[in-house]
């Protein structure tokens, strides 16, 4: 495994969750981490359990020009950038027929354009250390479920991307991987749990495909993944094997659809109409600065 002692660990979405117990436990390891998301206030309390080897930086991964900002920020602070872990994702929930528009395309932004921009600002100064990259992903790359289109689509988008772009850079001796996490306690999933419609929808999903894990399953593998700069990271185990059958898969979850989905149909739309479409929608604390 690699050492991380003095390198430099860009990641986004550092405020909670994967991304700042990721930012601590590789700053316990003797890396210098640069927190790069939109929640300041919450990003910089990070900063500060962590000490003086963390400093945050306040950008939004959709926008090109913050991201040079805080890129030149990083590197005019740190010297480089070895590692970009590109974490930021927000999520909704709504069935496509009916699901605010702008939240539904919001999620896309973050989650698949917000790696490829985080990636090719960073990309020039990770090349020059022939370092890492890793996108977060989701089983949702692999396990497409109603109510999630654009989360779905996102998630296997990032790994499509991080596919193509490893067979681009590997000359350049740099590594590229994608990590697959399932459902992880975190703020994100909390908050999905608790929605009126969709956490009921949820919470009917069979086994472990709507099994809960704690934060520090996904952490103890994605740090190892990291110091073995691993191409694929899967939280738990048992997702890779899921990635086996996944063409399997669509036709499974649209039976247990049926009994499930024209109900939760119903009640979603009572819920738009009684909160509005964007208040039913959106979910987490990062969603809702994405969206403000």
């Amino acid at each position: 495994m690699a050492n991380v002692n003095g390198k430099v660990v860009l990641i986004t979405g550092a405020a909670r969750g994967i991304g700042a117990g990721l930012a601590e436990r590789l700053a316990a390891r003797g890396a210098k981490v640069a927190l790069v998301g939109l929640e300041a206030e919450e990003q910089q309390r990070v900063a500060d359990r962590i000490g003086p080897s963390a400093r945050a930086w306040e950008a939004d991964v959709t926008d090109w020009d913050a991201l040079e900002k805080a890129t030149a920020g990083v590197v005019g602070h740190f010297g480089g950038i070895d590692i970009v872990i590109a974490n930021a994702g927000i999520a909704t929930t709504g069935f496509v027929r009916s699901i605010d528009r702008a939240a539904f395309e919001k999620v896309l932004e973050v989650d698949l354009l917000g790696v490829w921009r985080t990636f090719r600002v960073t990309l020039p100064h990770v090349i020059e250390r022939k370092g890492y990259l890793l996108a977060i992903s989701s089983l949702a790359a692999i396990a497409h479920v109603p109510g999630m289109a654009n989360y779905c689509a996102a998630k296997a988008g990032v790994e499509a991307f991080c596919n193509s772009l490893r067979g681009e850079v590997a000359h350049l001796g740099v590594k590229v991987g994608v990590a697959h996490p399932t459902w992880i306690k975190t703020d994100l999933v909390d908050s999905a749990d608790a929605h009126p419609v969709f956490g009921k929808l949820r919470g009917g999903m069979p086994g472990l495909l709507g099994k809960t894990y704690p934060l520090d399953v996904a952490l103890d593998l994605i740090e190892v993944g990291v110091l073995k700069r691993a191409r694929t990271i899967h939280v738990p185990r048992w997702v890779r094997a899921l990635k086996l059958v996944r063409s399997f898969l669509p036709p499974i979850i649209e039976i247990g659809a049926r009994f499930q989905v024209p109900a939760a149909d119903r009640d979603a739309l009572a819920d738009i109409e009684a909160r509005g479409s964007r208040e039913a929608a959106v979910v987490g604390h990062g969603g809702k600065a994405a969206t403000r």
